[in-house]
């Protein structure tokens, strides 16, 4: 069919015939003549030449666009391999870029039977690999900020025009102001602490209004009568490429990573591949006919059971619940095993780490989402970026349930993951009892002496808190908090710091556990971000952190040494980390007593007139003799010992 405008266009069509069409059209009850197609969004809005995946398949989101073909406008792009949703309002392409496409702007062409219209693609520089992409290790500490509450650089983005009324500092659900700019503004003192890279929880763009499918009540429990909440933790995407207003731009946060990669620190993105924010567009008007596992109106309702997940003959529906339940019953459930939308979630990753030269990636989420889906996924991103790597989170207790979702070995099913660090939840439970509830420290090294079950155990990500569990502090004290960073900065794994963590930030359950950092906010009462505004309790733990973090950069057995326990009792532990470069001795006391220890240091090849040197500043040296160092500890304190001329010649 030929619309009327093509018609008048080509000028051929007597007036006869044309009012002889219309008449017909009246009297037969023809189907309205298709309008012109409309492309309303392209993801991804660019990619790069010589890209490991290419071609790249493009979204474009739109209206009319049934029986679209798509013609690549400009040299070095080819388009093919179509593909339209039955409801007209998404179309899939193919886009070859050739190696030798120049950096720019070029066109996409989608010409329907009666009309056509373009959309934008551009070719982007590919960003110089020096001090990008550059990964996490042991060497790193990391350090987990929630941009919204943090420090707000930039009150002009508190309340944007296209999303007014969301911030209320007052409201401990809804925007406070934090922003990718005051991270920049306190990249110092970061710097000084001793963190090396940082995890920024989700930057999408989140939806516009308040979130009315999620509310809570006044005791803080899920409520459909209760008070509806702003998606500030930035979990509710509605638009995977693009940047949440209320922390700044896509401009900002490059310069963030730059700023931040300046200084020697790393960023990693946290990316949700698992669902979307009940508000993105998708869930109403999906690409695909599976783009959900479910609708709307039709789903499942998850059931955590991710036991399920790790042994052969669990039963099948709970698996299924598992993996297709829709989060709090309210976050849509993304379907990895339909073809366009794994591409799309591998793409979009791969779109980010090249948009902005970062390091690293944490997955939320991570057991929901399909194991054959990270193996293809971590293969992706492996292959443009061998040295970025990633982080899963799997929140159990229970190390054997863990280290199955560690990737590097096929497991019952065949499928590795591929996904080489996670989250040691089983040592953080461990952590908390000992040092907040005085329990046994025998749990530390029983939690230790599963190791054997993972991959490798030393590229765990160990931590004592973070944005899902109330605060140490909550429960805890100063006296307790450092021994729990005593011990997390020296023992095995890479530690993680949750922000406030190094003042003492207290807070409860969600979302409480999110206070603003103090001084990050107009009209703070103090700011702690400086010595002089911090309580006499924040900078005994501050100065601790410090000096633990400045510690383990430079003494490398801290780092990558070997853990040989020395004594474990109920209130005492005593530890070592050794290498080839030198000796480090941690010891624990949760006593309210003092307690004295007697070393054997033969199991170390430690002779007679050995020296240790107190790194905390609490005792002066002390020598081996008689095979053994005898030590006594303060009631409820820490201390760490390191050999005297080791590598660094300290």
């Amino acid at each position: 069919m030929i619309s009327f405008s093509r018609a008048a266009r080509i000028g051929r069509f007597p007036l006869l015939v044309a009012r002889l069409v219309i008449a017909m059209a009246g009297l037969m009850g023809m189907r309205e003549i298709q309008a012109a197609p409309e492309v309303q969004k392209v993801e991804p809005p660019s990619w790069w030449a010589g890209h490991s995946l290419n071609p790249v398949r493009v979204m474009m989101r739109g209206q009319d666009l049934a029986g679209a073909h798509v013609e690549a406008a400009g040299e070095g792009l080819r388009a093919g391999n179509v593909r339209v949703n039955a409801a007209g309002t998404y179309l899939f392409v193919d886009v070859t870029i050739n190696p030798s496409a120049k950096p720019g702007a070029y066109r996409l062409n989608i010409v329907t039977a009666e009309e056509g219209t373009t959309a934008p693609f551009e070719v982007l520089q590919p960003l110089a690999p020096a001090g990008r992409f550059q990964g996490f290790s042991n060497d790193d500490v990391i350090y987990l900020i929630m941009p919204d509450r943090f420090a707000d650089g930039d009150s002009a983005n508190d309340d944007p025009i296209v999303s007014r009324g969301l911030f209320n500092p007052q409201k401990s659900r809804y925007y406070h102001g934090g922003d990718f700019q005051g991270i920049i503004n306190h990249l110092s003192y970061l710097k000084e602490l001793g963190v090396t890279a940082l995890w920024l929880t989700p930057w999408y763009d989140n939806v516009n209004h308040a979130n009315q499918r999620e509310k809570y009540s006044s005791e803080n429990r899920l409520d459909a009568h209760g008070e509806a909440i702003t998606d500030y933790h930035g979990y509710g995407a509605v638009d995977f490429y693009g940047v949440e207003e209320h922390f700044g731009d896509l401009a900002k946060l490059k310069a963030l990573t730059d700023a931040a990669h300046h200084l020697g620190i790393k960023i990693i993105q946290d990316e949700v591949a698992n669902h979307t924010g009940p508000y993105h567009p998708w869930v109403t008007n999906s690409p695909t006919a599976t783009w959900y596992n479910g609708t709307l109106e039709k789903h499942l309702a998850n059931n955590w059971q991710t036991w399920s997940l790790t042994v052969p003959d669990a039963p099948a529906d709970q698996r299924r619940q598992t993996l297709e339940g829709w989060f709090i019953d309210i976050l849509p459930d993304l379907n990895q095993g339909d073809e366009e939308c794994s591409r799309y979630l591998i793409q979009n990753s791969l779109w980010w780490v090249g948009t902005t030269g970062m390091d690293g990636i944490r997955l939320d989420t991570l057991p929901y989402v399909p194991r054959s889906f990270w193996h293809d996924w971590r293969a992706a991103v492996g292959r443009q970026y061998p040295q970025l790597n990633v982080v899963g989170e799997m929140y159990d207790g229970d190390a054997r349930k863990v280290a199955f979702f560690q990737g590097g070995c096929a497991r019952f099913d065949s499928v590795d993951s591929g996904i080489e660090s996670l989250f040691d939840f089983p040592l953080f439970y461990a952590i908390r009892r000992a040092f907040i509830e005085g329990k046994s420290m025998k749990e530390l090294t029983n939690v230790l002496a599963q190791d054997s079950l993972y991959v490798d155990s030393q590229r765990l990500v160990t931590f004592l808190g973070l944005h899902d569990v109330e605060r140490f502090m909550n429960k805890g004290d100063s006296a307790g908090l450092a021994m729990a960073f005593t011990f997390l900065l020296t023992t095995r794994g890479i530690p993680m710091i949750y922000y406030g963590d190094e003042i003492g930030l207290r807070g409860g359950g969600d979302p409480d556990n999110r206070r603003d950092f103090p001084g990050g906010f107009p009209n703070g009462a103090r700011n702690a971000f400086e010595t002089a505004g911090r309580t006499p309790e924040e900078r005994v733990i501050f100065d601790r952190v410090k000096q633990l973090l400045h510690l383990r950069a430079e003494f490398e057995p801290l780092r990558h040494g070997r853990i040989m326990n020395l004594e474990v009792g109920d209130n005492r532990y005593a530890f070592a980390r050794t290498m080839t470069t030198g000796t480090a001795l941690v010891l624990l006391n949760t006593a309210t007593v003092a307690q004295s220890l007697e070393l054997q240091m033969q199991p170390l090849g430690l002779g007679d007139g050995t020296i240790f040197r107190d790194r905390l500043g609490l005792a002066g040296e002390i020598q081996v003799k008689g095979g053994k160092i005898k030590i006594t500890l303060e009631p409820r304190s820490a201390a760490v010992y390191t050999t005297i001329n080791a590598s660094n010649g300290k």
